[in-house]
C-alpha cells in the first residue's frame, strides 16, 4: 500500500504533494515502483492534529481520486467523514480506511448506502482501534491488556458490519499502531501480532516512519525508510 496525504501537516511528508498535480505525480511514481493500493488522505491524524473541515478534505481528494481512478491499481480513501465516504465512493474508491471504525455519525450507514447503490462494486473497509481522538490519543494511553482490548474492539466493530449484511471477506482490521499507544505497547502489539491474524480478518499495520521507529532507532522521520521495512518484513 502507499500512502498518499494530500496534506499539508501529515507528519512524514506533510506539505511535499499539497496540490493535486503533485499528489498525482506522486501516485504515478508509486504505481511505477509497483504498488497494489494507494491510500489517499486529505487530513492528517499525527498526534495533536486539528480537524479539517469537510470541503477543505473534499477539494484535496477528489481530483485525485478522478484523476486516479482508471489507474489500474486498488484506490482507499482515509477518512473518518461520512460526507467524504460517500463522495469518494461514487468517485470510484475501492475501500473506506477509517481510524475511528466507523463511529463516528452516519458512517455506517454511508457504507451501506453505497450498497445499495453499487451491487456490482461493494468496496472493502478497513476498521482501525484508536484510544481517545488525534489530538488526546497519545497524552497517556493505558492499558489493562493492550492486545486483548485491542482484539476485542475489533472484533466488535466487524460483528457491527456483518450483522448489517457486510460480507466478512470485504473487512480488514488495523491495530493502529501509535494511535492511542506508547512504545511498550506498540511493541507488546507487534511481538503478539499474530493474535490479531487469528481474528479471521486481514490485517493492515501503518508502521511506516511512526514515532516508534524513532524511538528505538533515533533517526528522524525522513530516515525511518530502512527500519520500516525491516519491520514490514
Amino acid at each position: 500500500m502507499g500512502i498518499l496525504n494530500a496534506t499539508p501537516d501529515s507528519f512524514s511528508d506533510g506539505g511535499q504533494f499539497r496540490t493535486p498535480s503533485d499528489a498525482i505525480a506522486q501516485a504515478e511514481r508509486m504505481i511505477a515502483n509497483g504498488v497494489d493500493m494507494i491510500d489517499i488522505g486529505g487530513e492528517s491524524t499525527r498526534p495533536g492534529a486539528e480537524p479539517v473541515a469537510l470541503q477543505e478534505e473534499l477539494d484535496r481528494v477528489l481530483p485525485v481520486i478522478e484523476a486516479l481512478k482508471d489507474c489500474g491499481v486498488a484506490l482507499s480513501i482515509d477518512t473518518y467523514k461520512a460526507e467524504t465516504m460517500r463522495q469518494a465512493l461514487k468517485a470510484g474508491v475501492d475501500c473506506v480506511n477509517d481510524i475511528w471504525a466507523l463511529r463516528q455519525e452516519g458512517a455506517v450507514e454511508a457504507i451501506l448506502e453505497s450498497d445499495n447503490d453499487n451491487l456490482d462494486k461493494q468496496c472493502g473497509i478497513v476498521l482501525m482501534h484508536m484510544q481517545r481522538d488525534p489530538q488526546t490519543m497519545q497524552f497517556d494511553p493505558h492499558y489493562q491488556d493492550v492486545i486483548t482490548e485491542v482484539k476485542l474492539f475489533l472484533k466488535a466493530r466487524a460483528g457491527i458490519l456483518q450483522e448489517q449484511g457486510v460480507a466478512q471477506n470485504r473487512i480488514a482490521i488495523d491495530p493502529g499502531f501509535g494511535f492511542g499507544k506508547s512504545l511498550e505497547h506498540n511493541l507488546a502489539m507487534l511481538a503478539d501480532f499474530h493474535q490479531f491474524c487469528q481474528l479471521g480478518y486481514p490485517v493492515l499495520a501503518g508502521i511506516s516512519r511512526k514515532s516508534m521507529l524513532g524511538k528505538l532507532t533515533g533517526r528522524d522521520t525522513n530516515e525511518r525508510v530502512a527500519p520500516s521495512v525491516a519491520h514490514s518484513w
